[in-house]
């Protein structure tokens, strides 16, 4: 019996020895897991599931996931080691997946959500957050880890074709509401990836771009957001950008991704790249970018061979390899979470529906054209778009929706009668037109923006007797944009002949009969609009809001909502009084032959070239972006940032601005209502500082707050909080962070270009808030 004993111990002892040797994710320490790995397994963590796969792409959109169809990646597993395979999906406004599946009688459409323009135009963060929670529902629903998005770079310039994806030209507004989504969207315990870190803010040739500027513009203006993100959600994820910045890939950027990210900002996640973004492995492994997805042979090969030769320390192999080891930890896959596939997308269509209502922007209303009254009943519908409405822009930011509802269809929904003979005529020409556009015979021809059919010329129709029949004209102007191009000056920034045609004829013909025109923009961005808006009673930015958008447009027309969106940026007279236009590309000179060679081209080398605006980008109008320029220039504008109408109006009282201890800024003001509606009101602060140490713009928003929905008579106390570190500008020659000295003015104000600003002084005591190490230095050639 002993000898039976001693030979169970001995086993047991062994089976134990057997065990320890092969820990366990989530039950042995993540470095025990590491230490136990091979290099190949370290390399799958490194690198995604294509890392097999031998290609010289350089760019794409994502779809290579097995486990969620139509997702954009997959992270691979180590059953041995209890690590699973994880999923990343696109995008900004909704998951992007494959909506059917080859066997399966289901579907799985995802709810098209209104695009991040539209959530900075609500400046609601607690809206926002909802929208988020919404959005991550269907993330986890559908077996999805992480949700590729949101993307918050600057809208540096209106002409960006991927502005629709960004929130704002200003970096507060920016930051805030891009943390209040990634809180949303985080609060269902899947992750985000906050995009593209840094400086993406063009589409031409973005895979080779060099962006050169200097550190204070890159840290006050297009790090900011990005910043204010990571200290108040911390993302699972951050995506780094496809472009260099000064010479150097943003992905092999260590003083990017480890100094300023992890060691100034206290980033706790993973770092990915953009797919196939990208040049070198080891010098991405090195500078902290953890993860390469999609993930390609040559990577691995480049990697492993670094390592063996000894170029590379194992020591950044183990350090990144914990970072991934270490999102994984958090995931529903790793918890054992089941995708049901079953999200409540009916309830997802209320979100959007009232998100996208709050961030439409009320440009004009003469004489109280809108609402439409009650005596309004019958319609003539104008314009293309009406009766094809854009939901959301192409590309990755891009959902596969059950449905769209058209403005059309959410006129009828209202109650409104709409003129057949009007809609028939569009009805026919609409397919006619698409029928006739002309075929691209490049594959990569999808992966461009959509173009849209030319205007319907309205000279066969009787426009008197239409007038004569119907209450009210409403016409749709439309506008989109997506990945890979930027916007064409001609023909999307400024309205084509055909369209101010359209919009000139039906006013007169309106006008002469004694009735109203309602302009709706339903636009990817910012649009010309000093040549046609004299012809238009009433206009209303609708952007592009998603599947319920002509649901959420008639709640405004009707009156059933009160529109309380805010510009997120601003609206030039001319596309000659951008700051940027001439450190910019010219997309009207560049052809749609020469993107789609580029796109072909995947398999050749980065551009190294010198042409201007393309191989290189100057931020020569540094920190004066957006309504910082205009305003502290005096440049006139067709509408400000932060401007946006009402059905009712508001007064405030005098605000109550205090100084605590610590230099923070509190301000507190009464909000009344004095209309007949209810409606809310957005509460801008900015802050106008000496500029005696640096050259600074004339004033910037520090703060802001949204008031509930407030009843005709009914008031609200408003407080906003500035923080005392907010309120420092960057000096380069110490490489500081420093609030200067002196008397700042306090301003709450309408919006960016407010004449009347309600103005208070306070006194600011200088001081050194932070000291960094130098970072994104200009290249010295």
């Amino acid at each position: 019996m002993i000898k039976n004993l001693i030979l169970t111990a001995v086993a047991g002892m062994i089976c134990s020895h057997a065990f320890s040797q092969t820990p366990k994710l989530g039950v042995d320490p993540i470095n025990e897991v590491v230490r136990a790995m091979t290099l190949d397994e370290k390399l799958d963590m490194l690198i995604g599931t294509l890392g097999n796969v031998s290609t010289d792409a350089k760019a794409t959109i994502g779809n290579s996931s097995e486990i969620v169809p139509g997702a954009a990646g997959q992270l691979n597993a180590i059953p041995r080691l209890g690590i699973p395979a994880t999923v990343v999906a696109d995008g900004p406004a909704g998951l992007r997946i494959k909506p059917v599946r080859t066997g399966v009688d289901k579907t799985f459409y995802c709810t098209h959500f209104p695009i991040e323009t539209v959530m900075s135009s609500t400046w609601n963060t607690q809206l926002v957050y909802a929208v988020g929670q919404a959005m991550g529902d269907e993330v986890k629903h559908y077996g999805v880890d992480v949700l590729l998005a949101p993307a918050t770079n600057i809208q540096r310039n209106p002409l960006n074709g991927r502005n629709f994806e960004y929130y704002s030209e200003d970096p507060l507004l920016a930051g805030k509401i891009c943390a209040a989504m990634v809180n949303g969207v985080q609060s269902n315990g899947v992750g985000t990836s906050v995009k593209h870190f840094a400086l993406n803010n063009q589409e031409t040739n973005r895979t080779s771009n060099n962006v050169i500027g200097a550190p204070r513009t890159f840290r006050e203006i297009y790090l900011k957001p990005f910043e204010i993100v990571v200290k108040e959600s911390q993302p699972w994820t951050i995506m780094t950008s496809y472009n260099k910045i000064n010479g150097t890939m943003s992905s092999e950027r260590c003083d990017l991704i480890t100094e300023i990210l992890r060691k100034e900002w206290g980033f706790q996640g993973l770092v990915m790249t953009d797919w196939y973004g990208g040049q070198h492995a080891t010098w991405q492994m090195e500078a902290g970018n953890d993860l390469l997805m999609p993930g390609k042979a040559a990577q691995r090969s480049e990697i492993k061979a670094a390592v063996l030769n000894g170029r590379l320390s194992m020591e950044i192999i183990d350090r990144n390899v914990e970072h991934v080891l270490e999102y994984i930890l958090k995931t529903p896959h790793f918890k054992g979470y089941v995708a049901d596939n079953n999200p409540d997308l009916q309830a997802h269509a209320t979100v959007t529906r009232n998100a996208a209502t709050e961030g439409m922007v009320l440009l004009r209303n003469v004489k109280n054209a809108l609402p439409l009254t009650d005596k309004v009943k019958k319609l003539a519908v104008f314009g293309r778009t009406s009766y094809d409405f854009i939901a959301g822009g192409t590309g990755s930011g891009d959902v596969n929706h059950a449905y769209v509802v058209n403005l059309i269809d959410g006129l009828q929904n209202a109650g409104f009668q709409v003129d057949g003979k009007v809609k028939a005529a569009y009805e026919s020409y609409i397919p006619s037109a698409k029928a006739q556009m002309p075929k691209s015979k490049s594959k990569f021809a999808a992966f461009l923006p959509k173009h849209l059919i030319a205007e319907m010329s309205l000279d066969e129709m009787d426009l008197a007797a239409v007038a004569k029949q119907n209450d009210v004209a409403v016409i749709t102007l439309g506008k989109t944009s997506g990945e890979f191009a930027d916007r064409n000056i001609s023909d999307n920034f400024n309205m084509t002949d055909a369209e101010k045609a359209m919009v000139r004829k039906v006013a007169a013909a309106f006008h002469k009969a004694g009735k109203k025109v309602v302009v709706i923009l339903n636009v990817c961005g910012v649009v010309e609009t000093k040549s046609w808006i004299d012809n238009a009673d009433a206009v209303l930015v609708a952007w592009l809001p998603g599947q319920e958008g002509g649901n959420s447009v008639a709640d405004i027309l009707t009156g059933k909502e009160n529109p309380s969106g805010r510009l997120p940026m601003t609206w030039p007279v001319s596309y000659n009084d951008v700051p940027s236009k001439t450190d910019f590309p010219t997309p009207d000179d560049i052809s749609e032959d020469s993107l789609l060679k580029a796109l072909e081209g995947f398999t050749d080398k980065r551009t190294e070239g010198t042409r201007k605006n393309f191989d290189y980008t100057e931020y020569n109008d540094g920190i004066y972006v957006g309504y910082r320029y205009y305003v502290t220039k005096q440049v006139p504008t067709s509408f400000p940032f932060g401007f946006g109408l009402s059905y009712t109006t508001f007064k405030y009282g005098k605000p109550v601005v205090s100084r605590d201890a610590d230099g923070n800024i509190k301000v507190t003001v009464d909000v009344k209502n004095t209309g007949k509606k209810s409606g809310k009101e957005v509460v801008q602060v900015y802050v106008s500082a000496p500029g005696k140490d640096m050259p600074k713009a004339a004033r910037e928003l520090k703060g802001f707050a949204k008031t509930q929905s407030l009843h005709p008579g009914e008031s609200e106390r408003v407080s906003v909080t500035i923080p005392y570190t907010c309120l420092a500008s960057f000096n380069e020659n110490e490489s500081q962070w420093q609030v200067e000295g002196g008397e700042y003015q306090v301003m709450v104000a309408g919006n960016a270009a407010d004449t009347k600003p309600l103005t208070s002084v306070v006194s600011i005591d200088a001081k050194v808030t932070e000291k960094v190490h130098p970072s994104l230095m200009l290249e010295q050639k």
